[in-house]
């Protein structure tokens, strides 16, 4: 029996504790996390071992060496390039001739190995996967087994819509060597998203033995501290070293040479290891002190971990703290409330850290400061700046003019020096600024900017989907808080950018490695004229003009103080639509709406679309992108009732079969009366440009409406224009094509849920599943014959989830939502 420690990963979301050390050597209790794993290999019998390298290979084969130190035999395997997590095991095949057991170097667990390897024995299993049940599946791959503890399904990394059980692979793999037969050489290739699935595909049966015991991925900092933590309180054993001395209050385990005043106090389990010094009256309780590390006179030290060498000078004071090797902190410093410090860095006297800061290797910060924003990204820091292709932040506290600056470096560096970035905004002073201060360091990368200024989002998007940009980036003020800029990033086919292009982005972000060009590679400026001329030329391309004209619709328009007003007055007018405009100036402090203050503004409309008696309501929303609709008999359409009119229309003018894309929750009493429409649907993000392409329309439950013809994003312009040309066409009114639709009872709950119960949640929902009609697509729906469906949806980014019902009656409508929303929340009092 042979072994694998897979230990090449970059330790990305764990910065700045990776910045000279990678993820498997960051010390636990004053060892390196992977000689845990490499102990408990050996206590299992297992001492023939191949270590995988990639990030910093020396530092753990100058620790390891070949291994006798620790009574294993180790061999080296540093591949040349990316492979993915199976592709860098293919390359260690010359090693792997019989069963071996894969395991990653950067988990605490003390799951017996043993008894992992005699499930897989008795399975007469050729590859076995470990589980384990977790409340945040999100950042692992979520599995399903029978009762026979086979495989049945699994997602690698799913978003909370794809959840559908808190039982996660572990990264723990028991392997027969033929399995590498089916990695292929030199090619990326991923355990869960390539070779399991081809295992499966080929018949062959995978296991997962539902391991019992305690298992962590250390993957960002507060993992690593929460680890520390467990481990104080006796959740997980491991070997921990020096000479324990046990006092009334306390566990301390003492190293070789360490100097103890005779008035310094303890609590809890304290490690010393060799060589620290405390000094009197200081007090330590709950904490790890690293290798030569001096805790001076009356400083105290609470539930923290100092690497080596450190230092906390007189009277000091550090809780949840995190010093990383030669960290010095003079005298009276305070970080009371966490605080993660990167090596060798220098704190003068008097300084005090506010909640959760970080700072990165190698600063000097001066006595008397106060730090709160340096190095810091508020909350955000702790898993990532983007939230699905956006960056949103407190203007001017958390997204200053030198983070912009640093995330325009960051996108440059990982584009070709001489691309071309599109760049545009509202007319929000903060936008501008944060704008200019992105642009500087897109620049300094060497990559040219092409500059709209103030624009329409859909203008821009347009811009960008028809040629020259390889990127586009829009700033805007926050559509429902004033005080928090969106930067919103976009690939060349005018999508949001996908989450790998997010990662590369925060990887070169966090290490601060941006590609400087010279001075003669430099970026420049393009300034991009006609653009709005092009976009008015492209949307009355795509607009029968002729048989709009001819029916001289008229309408109200709320424009809601947005950028729209130099455009899409014009093109009414173009379209000889007689309008009533309003609210078609700009105000800094109506850019942001609450949806009280956006019902008040369909209020007005439906007021003047009566009195006016006109044909139709419609209220474009300030950055252009969403379109709400009033009937003409002055009623306001909900969101879901307003995409059901559009599909209906689109149904009514079609001259031949189309293709209509829709989120999975979306309602679907028109399913069965489209004539000319075929709905497919599926999950409500991260879709592709080739993928959209497919389709004539598609719609979501947030008044976005997308034509496809016009371009792959919504454009509230373009969609009103199309939405009066269809009516046109049929001669129709909106209340007439409401009449044709089916009465449906709908509805979208949004129930607060902790993010650590999302996948118990999602769990106890797949239960409920079990045996009755469902679908996983984009959450767990489930189907009541003859009388409606209930979907969950657990949100991306926030503690929610979203619960969505359907009914052809009210009776049965009341009926479903009211028993779900009592079982979730049962389900949710149950882990209180």
């Amino acid at each position: 029996m042979k072994a694998v420690v897979m230990a090449g990963g970059f330790g990305t979301r764990i910065q700045p504790l990776t910045s000279s050390v990678p993820k498997p050597m960051i010390p636990v209790f004053n060892k390196p996390m992977m000689e845990y794993i490499i102990g408990s290999l050996k206590a299992a019998g297992i001492v023939d071992i191949v270590i995988l390298l990639y990030f910093k290979p020396e530092v753990i084969q100058n620790y390891f060496k070949d291994g006798s130190d620790f009574g294993v035999k180790i061999n080296y395997v540093l591949p040349d390039d990316d492979y993915g997590t199976a592709g860098a095991v293919k390359k260690a095949q010359k090693y792997l001739d019989e069963r071996f057991i894969i395991v990653s170097g950067d988990l605490i667990s003390d799951f017996k190995i043993q008894e992992i390897i005699g499930f897989h024995e008795v399975k007469n299993s050729l590859a076995t996967i470990t589980l384990t049940s977790v409340p945040d599946p999100l950042q692992f791959g979520v599995v399903i087994t029978d009762k026979e503890s086979k495989i049945l399904r699994f997602l690698e990394k799913p978003g909370w819509g794809e959840v559908f059980s808190d039982t996660i692979n572990t990264g723990i793999y028991v392997f027969e060597p033929e399995i590498l037969q089916y990695i292929p050489e030199d090619s990326n290739f991923d355990f869960s998203k390539d070779l399991f699935p081809k295992l499966m595909a080929s018949g062959i049966d995978i296991y997962g033995f539902n391991a019992k015991g305690y298992w962590r991925d250390v993957g960002n900092p507060d993992s690593y501290r929460a680890a520390l933590l467990d481990i104080m309180e006796g959740q997980v054993h491991l070997p921990l070293s020096g000479t324990l001395r046990e006092e009334k209050t306390a566990h301390i385990h003492v190293g070789e040479n360490v100097v103890i005043d005779e008035t310094a106090r303890f609590e809890g389990l304290v490690v010393l290891d060799d060589g620290c010094v405390v000094g009197r009256e200081a007090v330590i309780i709950d904490s790890v002190i690293g290798k030569n590390s001096v805790i001076e006179e009356k400083a105290k030290v609470t539930d923290s971990i100092l690497w080596k060498d450190c230092l906390v000078g007189k009277s000091s004071v550090i809780k949840n703290a995190v010093l990383c090797d030669r960290v010095k902190l003079s005298s009276n410093v305070k970080a009371e409330h966490g605080v993660i410090i990167a090596e060798d860095t220098e704190v003068g006297s008097q300084v005090i850290f506010e909640k959760d800061v970080m700072v990165w290797p190698e600063k000097q910060i001066e006595a008397g400061s106060i730090v709160s924003s340096n190095l810091i990204w508020g909350d955000k820091w702790k898993k990532s700046i983007f939230e699905g292709g956006k960056v949103s932040a407190r203007t001017n506290v958390e997204l200053s003019p030198d983070m912009a600056a640093k995330l325009g470096a960051a996108l440059g560096s990982q584009l070709p020096q001489g691309a071309r970035v599109l760049l545009s905004r509202d007319y929000d002073r903060a936008s501008r600024m944060l704008k200019r201060c992105f642009l500087g360091g897109l620049l300094s990368t060497g990559v040219n900017v092409t500059e709209l200024r103030m624009t329409p989002l859909p203008i821009m998007r347009h811009k960008l989907a028809m040629f020259g940009e390889v990127a586009g980036v829009y700033f805007r003020q926050c559509q429902t808080d004033p005080t928090n800029t969106e930067i919103l990033f976009y690939d060349d086919s005018a999508l949001l950018i996908d989450s790998n292009t997010e990662k590369n982005v925060e990887r070169i972000f966090f290490r601060e490695n941006y590609r400087r060009a010279t001075q003669d590679d430099i970026g420049e400026i393009y300034d991009q004229m006609m653009v709005n001329e092009f976009y008015k030329e492209g949307v009355l391309k795509n607009i029968d003009i002729t048989l709009l004209k001819s029916r001289r619709s008229k309408i109200v328009a709320d424009l809601m103080n947005g950028t729209t007003d130099m455009i899409f007055p014009e093109l009414l007018n173009k379209a000889g639509v007689d309008a009533v405009v309003l609210n078609a100036y700009r105000d800094e402090k109506k850019l942001s709406r609450t949806m009280h203050q956006s019902e008040i503004s369909f209020k007005e409309v439906s007021k003047i679309v009566k009195v006016t008696e006109s044909e139709l309501g419609i209220v474009v929303f300030p950055h252009g992108e969403r379109l709400g609709i009033i009937t003409d008999k002055g009623d306001m359409l909900s969101e879901d009732r307003a995409l059901m009119f559009m599909l209906k229309l689109i149904d009514l003018t079609a001259k031949g079969k189309i293709r209509v894309y829709l989120p999975a929750y979306a309602p679907t009493v028109l399913d069965d009366s489209l004539m000319n429409v075929e709905i497919t649907r599926g999950k409500g993000s991260g879709l592709k440009a080739e993928f959209l392409r497919n389709f004539y329309f598609t719609g979501d439950l947030n008044r976005n409406f997308i034509f496809i013809r016009n371009g792959i994003h919504a454009d509230a312009m373009f969609s009103s224009l199309k939405m009066l040309e269809m009516m046109a066409r049929q001669n129709v009114k909106i209340s007439d094509v409401l009449k044709t639709i089916p009465e449906y009872f709908f509805s979208h709950t949004v129930i607060n849920c902790p993010l650590e119960m999302k996948g118990y949640l999602m769990r106890k929902m797949s239960e409920e599943a079990m045996e009755k009609e469902a679908s996983f697509l984009d959450g767990i729906k489930i189907m009541f014959k003859g009388k409606g469906w209930v979907h969950m949806v657990p949100d991306q980014f926030t503690a929610n989830v979203h619960l969505y019902v359907e009914a052809a009656t009210k009776a049965d409508y009341d009926s479903i939502h009211g028993q779900y929303k009592e079982m979730i929340n049962g389900w949710l009092q149950e882990q209180e």
